[in-house]
């Protein structure tokens, strides 16, 4: 299938703007909720639509901070010898944004959370993690791809009983340069002792996302939305 995306679109209730993979289904009942990296845009995760079921609703959407032309993010960082410095509040308000578009978007499609998924590559995976964690009410499960689950976010995760249906996805390059490996075992063991059902998968790459990755991250959706 031929895919493409939208106009942009701007959320009313988040202020976010987004684009919607074409063609979009007519009666979506599953939603997949997809978030870039730094100094990215939203059209770069538009090749893992690829595969993506017909009756599921994939929304690519754009970090509310701009960097430079076509370059977003969804908080500024600085890669330090200590590791990754964040702006604390950009994050923080970048999480409650995008909890409100995806509970828009859920309101407006008919869809559940049960079948919301969201899921990011580096900060947008970031974004993804503090989103499903800290309100597993909103999504039925996370995709982490070469991301990381930000040590500021520990304030606002859920109860070990709330997120108890939440299901996970972890895929890391074992030569990342930017976020480098232990990263996901910080994840993996996080995440193992909130109890969350989580796949880990690693890769003989760099930072990015692999054909592998790819296609693994597309067969647990596909599983983990029945």
């Amino acid at each position: 299938m031929n895919v493409s995306q939208s106009d942009l679109h701007t959320d009313s209730a988040s202020a976010l703007d987004y684009r919607l993979r074409l063609p979009a289904p007519a009666q979506p009942t599953r939603l997949l909720v997809l978030l870039h990296g730094v100094g990215g845009n939203e059209c770069n995760l538009l090749n893992l639509a690829d595969g993506m079921e017909a009756d599921t609703l994939v929304v690519l959407v754009r970090g509310p901070l701009q960097l430079g032309a076509q370059q977003f993010a969804w908080f500024q960082v600085r890669f330090t010898a200590t590791g990754p410095q964040i702006v604390p509040q950009e994050a923080e308000h970048s999480r409650t944004q995008l909890i409100a578009l995806v509970q828009s978007l859920q309101q407006s499609q008919g869809i559940t959370a049960e079948n919301t998924v969201i899921a990011g590559f580096s900060q947008g995976g970031i974004m993804s993690a503090s989103v499903a964690l800290s309100a597993p009410h909103a999504v039925g499960g996370f995709g982490l791809l070469s991301g990381r689950i930000l040590p500021e976010l520990q304030p606002h995760i859920a109860s070990r009983e709330q997120l108890s249906g939440l299901r996970a996805f972890v895929g890391h390059g074992t030569h990342d340069s930017k976020l480098p490996v232990t990263w996901a075992e910080r994840s993996h063991a996080l995440l193992s002792g909130l109890g969350v059902s989580h796949s880990l998968k690693l890769y003989p790459m760099d930072h990015g996302i692999g054909a592998d990755m790819q296609a693994d991250f597309v067969a647990w959706l596909a599983a983990a939305q029945g």
